[in-house]
């Protein structure tokens, strides 16, 4: 479900100016292109900056503390189902979204966006956030139609930057060894789009221009299995959302996931799930007609 854009603007303040006293019913995003701004909400002080953004709640009185000059992009919004939550524990949320394996539990969580209070954008991400803002504000302004594709550009927003904080975290904790976290990342892009197609060790060394082994085991600390594991692991999720979902032969289902070989898909899928695509068809077939009697 998509947010809904209230109201949306960018100001200027060229001459130093501290924000006004207010209690709002929504949820409101600062996002600061240059200047300084001053802000507290319930007693939280914060200061922001350029490429600095803020998610104001409802029902918090807020205020400026100080005048400045400032250039910002704010967004009114609300959504049914939005919470404020406290992390304890943030790398390990950050290894769950970004690098964990992909599970059930991971598909139904997929369309959560975990998203940050208050966050800093990156030099890159702060150029992309301003274009996208100035897009957002042009569909904005136009007839009142527009205001679902706002949303959409906002969601999408929503996600990029949640998925740079937890890439960030990660980052951070792994301290000036961060190139091979970046290139695990890219690994498991590469492995989601390419997992239909046949890969090798050696197509994965090419492709990534480094020593296979020292890759796998890069990955495997980091993902806690091993590449050829995730790829099948990802191949065998694919396979089971196909039987699921149609009535496809098993070999046709094993060539569309990358896995040709009809005996080694049985036996690959039954590794991973505990039961052959025969007997997985006939649990979901069950469970299908138990739920609609």
């Amino acid at each position: 479900m998509m947010p809904r854009i209230k109201l949306m603007g960018f100001v200027s303040y060229k001459q130093p100016w501290v924000h006004f006293k207010r209690t709002t019913n929504e949820y409101i995003l600062y996002f600061v292109k240059s200047g300084a701004l001053h802000l507290t909400e319930k007693g939280t002080q914060y200061i922001l900056h350029k490429g600095d953004i803020l998610i104001l709640e409802p029902n918090m009185e807020h205020a400026g503390t100080e005048k400045h000059v400032c250039d910002y992009y704010y967004i009114h919004f609300e959504h049914p189902d939005i919470n404020t939550v406290q992390v304890d524990d943030l790398l390990t949320m950050a290894r769950s979204l970004i690098l964990a394996e992909e599970t059930q539990q991971s598909r139904s969580d997929s369309s959560i966006c975990h998203f940050p209070k208050h966050y800093v954008l990156s030099k890159k991400v702060l150029s992309l956030s301003v274009h996208a803002m100035n897009e957002m504000l042009q569909l904005y302004r136009r007839k009142y139609f527009n205001r679902g594709l706002t949303a959409l550009k906002f969601t999408e927003w929503l996600i990029e930057v949640s998925r740079e904080h937890f890439i960030t975290a990660l980052q951070e904790h792994e301290g000036s060894n961060t190139k091979p976290l970046i290139r695990v990342h890219a690994l498991l892009d590469y492995i989601h789009e390419h997992y239909t197609d046949k890969i090798t060790g050696s197509g994965i060394a090419q492709e990534f221009d480094c020593n296979y082994d020292y890759l796998n085991r890069v990955f495997t600390k980091l993902t806690g299995q091993s590449i050829m594991r995730y790829v099948n692991r990802v191949r065998i999720n694919h396979a089971k959302e196909l039987i699921e979902a149609t009535h496809l032969p098993f070999g046709e289902i094993g060539y569309l996931t990358g896995l040709d070989d009809p005996y080694y898909f049985s036996k690959v899928f039954k590794k991973y799930t505990g039961a052959t695509p025969s007997q997985y068809y006939k649990e979901v077939r069950e469970r299908g007609e138990n739920t609609h009697r």
